[in-house]
């Protein structure tokens, strides 16, 4: 049986704040007698000394000081809780799952989680950076309430909301570059070409292999360009995360006669738009306003 109540802890709070026991009970708008009969039964049942009066000014006791500081914490998970109890009780969703691309613009993705924090403070979020057909295959299994990738699995409606240029890149000192002419498609085969592993657990694409005779996969985009920006190899990479090393050299554009660039569409797709609850659809509107604001900077 616990001996202390939240309230009591509230109430010994309060005096220490304002500095007093009647200061305490304006801020509270409680009696001063009904302060002080709380906070002297604390220190009663705990069988410790909570405070002592300098003084006009009621002080904690190192004790005392102690003992709020770990009270506080339980004050404030109290506090969220009874947030998310409300957030509950007019249909807020307490989480979200949400799986992207990593092609998708890092910046977007940042800016639409800091609307939604301002916006649902006490939803939380499951993000999960997935790529080619990774994404899918969790909102094919139920495990994500929204998608944003590079395609859309049969039997659900994707919106797209970006087009992304892929470009073959390599260092500005690469043997591709030192051909004096347009690498062929013998060229590349004969160089390193780093590979972005797909992340989806089940049958697996290879996008943009050309079966060259190194081939070197990793599972991060931004691994990838890492190791192309080092002279490592080449790849077709996204121009949503090398629009500053291509502006800075240290990437440079293939002259291929053909197919140095290509484009893949980014869709937004609901698990099912009907269930969405709030802070989803907000989420979705913040994702659309975003790219928009992405796409319009260019």
């Amino acid at each position: 049986m616990h001996k202390s109540t939240l309230e009591q802890w509230r109430m010994l709070q309060a005096v220490v704040e304002h500095g007093g026991f009647a200061q305490a009970a304006a801020a509270v708008h409680k009696s001063q007698s009904t302060i002080n009969h709380a906070v002297h039964k604390l220190q009663d049942q705990l069988g410790l000394k909570l405070l002592e009066v300098v003084g006009r000014k009621a002080q904690l006791t190192d004790a005392g000081a102690l003992m709020l500081r770990r009270a506080g914490q339980l004050l404030d998970q109290a506090g969220q809780l009874e947030n998310i109890a409300a957030s509950l009780a007019t249909g807020t969703e307490p989480e979200i799952y949400l799986a992207v691309d990593e092609i998708y613009p890092y910046a977007c993705l940042a800016g639409a989680l800091q609307g939604l924090a301002r916006a649902y403070p006490n939803t939380r979020v499951e993000l999960t950076e997935t790529v080619l057909s990774g994404g899918p295959e969790k909102l094919l299994a139920g495990q994500v309430d929204l998608l944003v990738a590079g395609s859309v699995p049969r039997g659900f409606l994707g919106e797209p909301i970006l087009e992304v240029e892929f470009i073959a890149v390599a260092h500005p000192q690469h043997a591709l570059h030192r051909l004096g002419r347009p690498p062929t498609l013998q060229d590349l085969a004969r160089q390193r070409q780093i590979v972005v592993r797909d992340s989806a657990l089940g049958a697996r694409a290879d996008s943009g292999w050309l079966g060259a005779e190194q081939r070197w996969t990793v599972s991060h985009v931004a691994t990838s360009v890492d190791m192309i920006a080092r002279g490592m190899g080449f790849a077709w990479l996204p121009s949503t995360r090398i629009g500053a090393q291509l502006a800075a050299g240290s990437l440079r554009e293939l002259p291929l006669a053909t197919g140095s660039r290509r484009l893949a569409n980014v869709y937004l797709t609901y698990a099912d738009p009907d269930l969405a609850g709030p802070a989803t659809c907000a989420l979705a509107a913040l994702l659309r306003e975003e790219t928009r604001g992405y796409q319009n900077s260019f």
